[in-house]
């Protein structure tokens, strides 16, 4: 997935209680990412497969081809900030 080299991907799945806390947390973050179903996306469960000893462990996050395998939202914001800051949010013009 393109997403993964300069971006950031969420893989998730139905039903998971951390998917659901860290999605939920992250779309108040303002950052910039996909989120991809695993149970709908062989290639994506297949990659989660691969960083995570082969268990289909979500949440599992791509920041810039650096996997996270259920990281928390100040672990996924440290590797944007490291890795990928173009998808941090821009900052606020200065008040007049």
């Amino acid at each position: 997935m393109t997403e993964e080299r300069g971006g950031m991907v969420v893989y998730w799945r139905p039903g998971c209680p951390y998917c659901m806390k860290l999605r939920l947390r992250l779309r108040f973050s303002c950052l910039t990412y996909t989120e991809v179903n695993i149970w709908r996306d062989k290639d994506a469960a297949a990659f989660v497969r691969s960083v995570a000893d082969g268990n289909e462990t979500v949440p599992t996050v791509s920041v810039a081809g650096r996997a996270l395998v259920n990281p928390s939202k100040r672990q996924v914001v440290r590797a944007v900030t490291e890795h990928a800051p173009h998808l941090l949010p821009a900052k606020a013009a200065p008040e007049r």
